[in-house]
């Protein structure tokens, strides 16, 4: 649906203005489907995210600082949802063997099994973005991150 049908907005100051809310928009969109998929797992999309993340360095530990740079959503309290996630089993802290003030942190084998559960769900989570064919996606990825430079 066009974005003026959807915000009931039919002007905008120039392209650049409607590219910005039209990205804004869509974010917010994308973000509440996903949600709602992983509401469904007791689990938000930054603790998702995180859970993604010790995954990836599995099984390898991850720093906070670590955790912090790769997140998605910069604003997030990396701490605060590590915490959370220890809270439900996913995740454990533990001191740094070669650097005693750090604390790394890993994901358990509860967060490894949640994270194969939510991967079920992964074909619904690309039906969102199904409007588009392969070679529109490829193309908006690479406008992104042109627009990113």
């Amino acid at each position: 649906m066009r974005l003026e049908d959807e915000i009931k907005q039919e002007s905008f100051r120039n392209e650049f203005h409607k590219l910005a809310v039209n990205l804004i928009y869509t974010h917010s969109w994308l973000v509440s489907k996903i949600q709602a998929i992983l509401s469904e797992f007791d689990i938000t999309p930054q603790q998702f995210n995180i859970l993604r993340i010790l995954r990836g360095q599995h099984p390898s530990p991850a720093s906070i600082t670590l955790l912090k740079e790769r997140m998605l959503d910069k604003m997030s309290d990396a701490s605060r949802l590590v915490d959370r996630l220890i809270q439900k089993g996913l995740v454990e802290r533990k001191v740094c063997t070669s650097d005693r003030r750090k604390v790394d942190v890993i994901i358990t084998d509860k967060g490894l099994k949640l994270l194969e559960e939510i991967d079920k769900t992964n074909e619904e989570t690309d039906s969102y973005l199904k409007n588009l064919t392969l070679n529109e996606a490829k193309k908006l990825n690479e406008l992104l991150d042109k627009l990113r430079g």
